[in-house]
């Protein structure tokens, strides 16, 4: 392996990672993690103190491996009852699993022990994401939340020590807004995150969003989702930021402005959601970057 960066490895003494196979071990993280997310691999660096920085790295990685192991993306073939018990192995015996990634998770949780609870609530029901295409009421909706989107969350928010109620708050905020975004990718594969009911509520038919149609029932349906997720987003501000120690603050506030910008992007974007995604400029988000590392 290549010498890392001086600023990595201090970042690495600071988080007291010494031995050197391990050392390796958390620089593949940080390698997966800028190879799949760059602009959250630099945000990390940014804007958390450095004896975070690896243990960030490290639950990233490991969510982005289990990700693409539910999904059979890449050259991930593992099934996930393995994956599973892999993680479990690895939490009760730190530095013997036979993978890097898990042998990096082990020794974040030995620094981050709350994150043993957050893998122990996320393990069980991590399949929820996979086998979900729908849903027929915001109920339902909200299950998933608790099933998947909140449980997936904390495996990095607990590494900030961040609220699980506060979390609990944004995640709805950024997952609603999401299913919008990702209207144009979900579709086509069989997949539609805003629930039968809101579609009824406005008129609009799953066909509707398959065919494209731009029509006033399309765009009200749109908004009145967004709207929920600027909402939810409002509500979540003060209390994550409020319950978040300080080391992490810094990462919410960007986490907070991201949402913020790709909901505004959203908007902008309207019916055409339903042909791309919508993102925010990269002048912007580096404006809210260098605000957020200055904070």
């Amino acid at each position: 392996m290549s010498r890392p960066p001086r600023r990595w490895s201090r970042a690495l003494d600071a988080a007291g990672i010494t031995e050197a196979g391990l050392r390796d071990d958390y620089t593949r993280q940080r390698a997966l993690v800028i190879g799949y997310k760059p602009a959250a691999a630099l945000a990390v660096q940014l804007l958390l103190p450095r004896g975070l920085v690896p243990h960030a790295l490290a639950a990233t990685a490991y969510m982005h491996r289990s990700d693409n192991i539910l999904e059979g993306d890449g050259d991930e073939t593992l099934p996930w009852p393995d994956w599973e018990r892999r993680t479990r192995d690895a939490l009760a015996s730190p530095g013997a699993a036979g993978d890097a990634t898990l042998r990096a998770l082990g020794r974040t949780v030995r620094a981050h022990p709350a994150l043993a609870g957050h893998l122990d609530t996320y393990l069980p029901t991590a399949t929820t994401d996979r086998d979900t295409t729908g849903f027929a009421t915001e109920d339902d909706y909200q299950r998933y939340l608790d099933a998947y989107s909140l449980p997936a969350f904390m495996l990095v928010a607990g590494v900030l020590g961040a609220d699980r109620a506060a979390c609990r708050t944004f995640i709805d905020a950024g997952q609603r807004l999401d299913f919008v975004n990702d209207l144009s990718e979900d579709l086509p594969r069989g997949r539609l995150g805003i629930p039968a009911d809101a579609l009824a509520a406005h008129g609009v038919t799953r066909a509707d969003l398959e065919r494209r149609r731009d029509t006033p029932a399309v765009r009200a349906l749109l908004a009145a989702q967004l709207d929920r997720a600027a909402a939810a987003m409002a509500a979540a501000r003060g209390p994550l930021l409020a319950t978040t120690p300080p080391a992490g603050r810094r990462l919410v506030r960007m986490l907070l402005a991201l949402d913020r910008l790709t909901l505004a992007a959203a908007r902008r974007g309207g019916a055409s959601l339903l042909s791309a995604p919508a993102s925010p400029s990269k002048p912007r988000v580096l404006a809210a970057l260098a605000a957020c590392a200055i904070a």
